[in-house]
């Protein structure tokens, strides 16, 4: 018989509403059982593509056994972390402090007051590894709780309090100077895998906003060493296995240093945030080999994690089924192959296939007893076309198509598998950056309007199901029609991130409008007026015992760092921006945005906030750094005035396109949007084309240079901008 967990939407949650436990999603029902039983709560925190969660599942949560312990002692609440990031990030800060890690599932004991005493991560149902078993804590736990409730009370009360302070933000001084970013390049050079890419050891995740950051401080400082440790990685992670070279897009991170080995589980964010690596390191290199990886990851999200009404889903699992008819789910069974099915499918080019991609017959992957993997191929680059061409007498190009008729043919057979679990939910913060990428791509990528239409079909759906006009409120999740949950800072920062990098690319000022409405809503909400930043919820929720602010970068870049970018951008959209004059108002005009000084003062907070750990620990925070490295670097406007589909106007957009100008804002102007983007920025009432010809206007602190008509005359300005 079903749980209570059978009426939520979370994939995550529904994959336990079967299990013999009584599970409650968090909210009051559970917490009043709480009180009137007189019961610890047992806090379970995981999301619907993590492998360890299945694992704990299968072993515990399913044990009639052990959810007999569960459910006569605890009162037992699931959260899906990616749902409910706030509850996650309370309760993994008291994990991390007192047990030095973290990570899912997340395992936490309560008392009915919702403050924690005891926790850890993932428990075998008996002890092994070096791990208490999960039997054994439950048992230990009911007893203390039975026979020493005043001291486990008093701990719980005592380590929210210490919580609570290192929560506190201290008093910030002046904007960090560029000291700090050359010091934190020195930092990220100490820690990099120069043979083989990345930084540190095993396992090896991508981490796109260290090298946002150092593609940044390479345009900044002309310095070769940041641009070649971006190189050397993402070339690393497309050769490897981290890269499904059959369907596209990134798995989740490398468990070996070489990145051949990968955890299979592929996220909506990380394709989002690598796409735009890529994007930047093609432009940087003029390399068409990274243009063509981003195409591809974006190739995958479109085929695989895209809602028919334009929205993305979050994620696909490592674990599936064996082709082979198994009834056990293994990890990355969908991805990998024996020898033979190679050769069955493949026929005369299988050789072809197996050259390239590493093929062995008794399998390449390392061998290990416990290892799924053993006598199979994880695929990865291990030949150019070159070599394979030199080795088998036949022409590059030949080798290519036939190479890309492998591909499709491999890809028809596993589409045949069982597939992995698709997280179907959409999240308005993962969709934000997934706008972000596809935008940018139009902007970079020659796709006659394919990727601008996908970026603005996944707006408009974020718009018309995530957006309450009756309160100006941003909804975090939707899911077979139900949208819910208030969004979270990280919503509404990385909508807004999506809505700048949709605006430069079309020029349609009411992805700008909206843009503006969410960061009104956004400071309103978030903005910390004693310290600068912002925090990561409203603290309007009594269930969630503390308001935190997220400083960290990691897989997902803080709040606060995007935050402090998306104003960055506005400022140089508005007539009031941080490190330039005042600009020529007979010249332009003056815009405001209804951000103003308010923005620049919100940019020198925030960026000072964030110096005494940037200059410490500057690897924590690299998207903030990245934001440090672009206010120093100052950032020029670039108006382009013309239809989009005129030939006039994509000879200039191209002369823009092979720049690297990371820095640079630019903003379209059409016959269609004069009028309605006048309103929103009253600078630009005066840039038409001249003499009937598409015209760009570059400009540094809205004082704009001559207008440029010709492809040879822009090439000419950018040259002197650079």
């Amino acid at each position: 018989m079903s749980n209570r967990l059978a009426a939520e939407q979370s994939p995550y949650l529904l994959q336990h509403q079967d299990n013999p436990v009584d599970w409650y999603p968090w909210g009051q029902a559970a917490f009043e059982r709480a009180r009137r039983e007189d019961k610890p709560i047992f806090l379970s925190v995981g999301y619907s593509t993590c492998h360890w969660c299945h694992v704990m599942e299968h072993e515990s949560f399913e044990n009639p056994t052990i959810a007999e312990v569960l459910n006569e002692h605890f009162v037992s609440i699931k959260v899906d972390r990616e749902e409910r990031p706030d509850v996650d990030r309370v309760y993994m800060t008291f994990v991390q402090v007192t047990t030095g890690s973290g990570g899912w599932p997340m395992s936490v004991w309560l008392t009915p007051a919702l403050e924690p005493f005891y926790g850890g991560t993932y428990f075998p149902p008996t002890s092994r590894w070096g791990r208490p078993g999960f039997v054994e804590v439950l048992e230990e736990i009911a007893r203390v709780w039975r026979e020493e409730r005043e001291k486990v009370v008093q701990s719980g009360k005592t380590i929210v309090e210490r919580l609570r302070s290192l929560g506190g933000t201290t008093a910030a001084g002046a904007v960090p100077g560029t000291g700090v970013l050359e010091s934190a390049v020195r930092e990220f050079a100490a820690s990099f895998d120069a043979r083989r890419g990345g930084f540190g050891g095993a396992p090896k995740f991508p981490r796109p906003s260290e090298l946002l950051f150092l593609l940044r401080e390479h345009t900044r400082t002309l310095a070769k060493e940041p641009k070649e440790m971006v190189l050397t990685t993402l070339r690393a992670m497309a050769v490897g296995g981290m890269r499904d070279h059959l369907g596209g897009g990134f798995h989740r991170y490398s468990v070996d240093a070489d990145w051949r080995v990968p955890h299979f589980e592929k996220m909506l964010y990380d394709q989002a945030q690598l796409v735009l690596a890529y994007l930047e390191t093609a432009q940087v290199t003029g390399d068409r080999f990274f243009a063509d990886v981003a195409a591809d990851t974006l190739a995958y999200v479109r085929r695989d994690l895209t809602d028919p009404e334009g929205g993305f889903y979050s994620a696909e699992d490592a674990d599936s089924l064996p082709p082979d008819g198994g009834v056990e789910k293994r990890e990355g069974a969908f991805y990998i192959w024996h020898d033979d099915e190679i050769g069955e499918a493949l026929g005369d080019h299988a050789d072809f296939f197996r050259m390239r991609y590493g093929v062995l017959r008794d399998g390449n992957a390392p061998f290990d007893p416990q290892n799924e993997f053993t006598h199979k191929n994880l695929l990865y680059t291990a030949r150019s076309l070159d070599e394979i061409a030199q080795m088998t007498g036949r022409p590059a190009a030949e080798v290519a198509a036939a190479l890309d008729r492998a591909r499709a043919t491999l890809l028809a057979v596993r589409s045949r598998r069982p597939r992995p679990h698709l997280d179907d939910k959409i999240l308005t913060a993962w969709n934000g950056l997934m706008i972000a990428a596809f935008a940018r791509a139009a902007r970079v990528l020659d796709d006659d309007g394919a990727y601008l239409a996908d970026a603005e079909r996944a707006a408009a759906f974020l718009r018309a199901r995530l957006w309450r006009d009756a309160d100006d409120t941003l909804l975090r999740r939707f899911r077979q029609g139900d949208a819910a949950v208030e969004g979270y800072a990280e919503d509404y920062a990385y909508l807004i991130f999506g809505l700048l990098e949709l605006f430069e690319a079309g020029g349609d000022p009411s992805w700008l409008d909206w843009a503006l409405t969410l960061q009104r809503r956004f400071d309103e909400r978030f903005w910390d007026d004693a310290h600068g930043g912002w925090y990561s919820t409203t603290g309007q929720d009594a269930s969630v015992l503390l308001r935190l602010k997220e400083e960290y970068d990691g897989a997902e870049p803080a709040a606060s760092s995007i935050g402090v970018l998306n104003l960055l951008t506005l400022s140089h959209l508005t007539a009031s921006t941080p490190n330039t004059p005042t600009p020529n108002p007979q010249a332009l005009g003056v815009g405001n945005l209804g951000v103003g000084s308010s923005c620049v003062e919100k940019i020198d907070r925030t960026l000072a906030m964030c110096g005494a750990n940037a200059a410490v620990h500057g690897r924590a925070v690299p998207m903030m750094l990245a934001a440090l490295s672009t206010y120093h670097a100052g950032m020029p406007q670039i108006v382009l005035a013309g239809e989009p589909d005129a030939s006039d106007t994509r000879a200039l957009a191209t002369v823009i396109r092979r720049r690297y100008l990371p820095t640079t804002v630019v903003v379209p102007v059409t016959a269609a949007h004069q009028d309605a983007l006048a309103r929103l920025l009253p600078w630009t009432a005066g840039l038409h084309p001249r003499g009937g010809r598409a015209t760009a206007y570059v400009c540094r602190a809205f004082a704009c240079e001559a207008p440029a008509t010709s492809p040879d005359d822009l090439d000419a300005q950018l040259n002197a901008l650079e």
